[in-house]
C-alpha cells in the first residue's frame, strides 16, 4: 500500500499512467481517493495520474489534529515534491479552497486548478445551512446530521441509490473528531486572500452545489466555467464522461496556449 511518511504521519496516494501534464485528484471533505476514480481511469491514458487520501481520510493516518485549510495545502505541496509531480493540475472536489490555498502559499507547484462544485461565493441560507450542520456534528447524532445533509444537498433525486448509500456510509465511517475539525475549519477558513492571489489557469466546473458565478468570473477573471447536466454535487461521479470531458478540453487549450 503506496504511504508517505510526513512527521511520522502516513499519507495514502494512489498513482498510475504516465505523461504530461500530470493531474492530482483531491477528494472534498469526508470523501477519500475513490471519488475520482473513473477520471484516474480516463486519463492514466496520456497522463501520470495520483489520487491522495488527505490525512484524516480514507487509508492515511487520522491523529487528532485542528485540520485545517492551510494544513491540507502544505500537506498536498509537500507530496508533490516528494513524488516529483512537476507543475501538476490539480484536480479538487468540493473543498476547492484548499486548491486556491496550495496556489497562494506554494505557488510554484500548481500548474493550473480544477475545482469541481464548490460552494464558491455561497449565499447567505447555504452558509447558515453549513454553521447548523456544524452544532449538529458536535453530538452524538453526528451520523444523522451527515446523512441528512448529504441527503439534502449533495444528491439528486434521481441519483443511484447504491452510489449514494456508498459514499454516505463512507462519509459516517470517519471518526466524528476529523468530521468536526475538518468542517470547523472550512467555516473558518476566508478564501478571498488565496482567491484574490489566483494566478494559475482555473477551470470552475458547477454541477449543483448553489454559487455565484458572476462573483467568481469578477474574483478571477481567467476562470473557464463550465456546468453538468443531470448530475449532483458529485458530479465526477455522476457524469464523469462530461467532467472528464471539460478537463481534457481545458488541458487541450492551456497545451494551444503555452505554444503560441
Amino acid at each position: 500500500m503506496p504511504m508517505l511518511d510526513r512527521q511520522g504521519t502516513k499519507l495514502f496516494y494512489t498513482e498510475a499512467g504516465a505523461g504530461g501534464p500530470p493531474l492530482l485528484f483531491v477528494h472534498g471533505w469526508c470523501g477519500d481517493h475513490s471519488h475520482f476514480a473513473p477520471q484516474l481511469e480516463y486519463f492514466a491514458r496520456r497522463h501520470r495520474v495520483v489520487a491522495v487520501d488527505r490525512r484524516g481520510h480514507g487509508q492515511s493516518d487520522k491523529p487528532v489534529d485542528d485540520y485545517t485549510i492551510a494544513g491540507f495545502a502544505d500537506d498536498l505541496a509537500w507530496t508533490c515534491r516528494e513524488l516529483g509531480l512537476h507543475k501538476p493540475v490539480v484536480v479538487v472536489h468540493s473543498m476547492g479552497v484548499i486548491g486556491l490555498e496550495l496556489a497562494a502559499r506554494h505557488p510554484d507547484v500548481p500548474g493550473a486548478l480544477v475545482v469541481l462544485d464548490a460552494p464558491a461565493v455561497p449565499p447567505a441560507p447555504l452558509r447558515q445551512a453549513f454553521e447548523q450542520a456544524l452544532v449538529g456534528l458536535r453530538t452524538p447524532a453526528w451520523r444523522d446530521v451527515v446523512r441528512g445533509f448529504a441527503d439534502n444537498v449533495a444528491f439528486r433525486p434521481g441519483s443511484d441509490a447504491a452510489l449514494k448509500a456508498r459514499l454516505i456510509d463512507g462519509m459516517c465511517a470517519l471518526p466524528q473528531q476529523v468530521v468536526v475539525a475538518s468542517w470547523a475549519s472550512f467555516l473558518a477558513h476566508d478564501p478571498a486572500p488565496a482567491v484574490r492571489a489566483c494566478r494559475v489557469p482555473l477551470l470552475f466546473v458547477h454541477s449543483s452545489m448553489p454559487s455565484d458565478l458572476d462573483a467568481v468570473r469578477a474574483l478571477v477573471p481567467q476562470v473557464v466555467i463550465g456546468q453538468t447536466v443531470g448530475a449532483g454535487h458529485f458530479c465526477q461521479l455522476e457524469a464523469p464522461e462530461q467532467v472528464n470531458g471539460m478537463i481534457e478540453r481545458f488541458l487541450a487549450d492551456q497545451q494551444v496556449r503555452a505554444a503560441a
